[in-house]
């Protein structure tokens, strides 16, 4: 199978995910106001922030699949402003409200640069269950794949050397991405053949071109309350529209 969109986002500069990212829209979406809505007690022996499923729109979600608050994030893995809002809210979000079974979230992971190709088919790499965690956990580290990548810059431009389904293994390999995800339950092996899987690279890539151009994705985190985009991306600006829905 042709991946030529896939192979594109391999080509672009590596530094675009920090430019990127940080776009949004210039004003709040509007979030309408309802009453304070009550807890949603979990099946017995389970917990909402541990239930996980995937979404037919290629989601990944964490808590109530029913729940009256219905939050997406489109996250890019480069993406430092998502990595900023991971570190100061995705405790809360997770142990505040949707653990609480009024609030869903749902990730779709979002390709900005060449960095998230490999990033991405890596977190996806293992069991569905653990992709929301992982991608938690990759955000967390983000800042060392950064200073790994200004101490190995010949060694990234000869990445783009490679053969064009070598070319994600080798970011993943001179950033630290191989090495991240192995120590967290993706096996050498098992990584490597993520990263060959081309077929799965265009699915990824063609989804995201449909993600930005009906949802008019244009930077990262860009967040959506029950349909409506929420036009802002820090913890801070956030929680209060989830309190302004009814999580309260």
């Amino acid at each position: 199978m042709k991946f030529a969109r896939a192979l594109l986002l391999a080509t672009l500069p590596l530094t675009l995910g920090l430019a990127a990212c940080d776009k949004k829209d210039a004003a709040t979406g509007e979030v309408a106001s309802a009453e304070p809505i009550a807890k949603i007690a979990a099946p017995a022996g389970k917990s909402w922030a541990e239930t996980f499923a995937t979404t037919p729109d290629g989601g990944y979600l964490m808590g109530n699949p029913d729940a009256p608050i219905k939050v997406i994030e489109y996250g890019a893995l480069s993406c430092s402003h998502c990595a900023d809002f991971s570190e100061k809210g995705f405790a809360k979000l997770r142990d505040d409200y949707i653990a609480s079974g009024r609030v869903s979230y749902e990730l779709r992971l979002f390709l900005l640069n060449a960095l998230d190709m490999p990033a991405v088919l890596l977190a996806t790499c293992g069991a569905p269950e653990a992709t929301i965690p992982l991608s938690e956990q990759f955000w967390g580290w983000q800042r060392e794949m950064f200073t790994k990548m200004q101490a190995n810059e010949a060694a990234m431009q000869q990445v783009n050397t490679l053969p064009p389904e070598k070319r994600f293994a080798g970011i993943a390999q001179v950033t630290g991405m191989s090495e991240f995800f192995a120590s967290r339950g993706i096996a050498a092996a098992q990584g490597a053949t993520c990263l060959a899987d081309t077929a799965k690279a265009t699915s990824l890539a063609t989804r995201n071109e449909d993600w930005a151009k009906k949802y008019d994705i244009t930077g990262t985190p860009t967040f959506f309350i029950n349909g409506n985009k929420a036009g802002v991306a820090t913890w801070e600006e956030f929680e209060p529209l989830l309190q302004k829905a009814g999580a309260r």
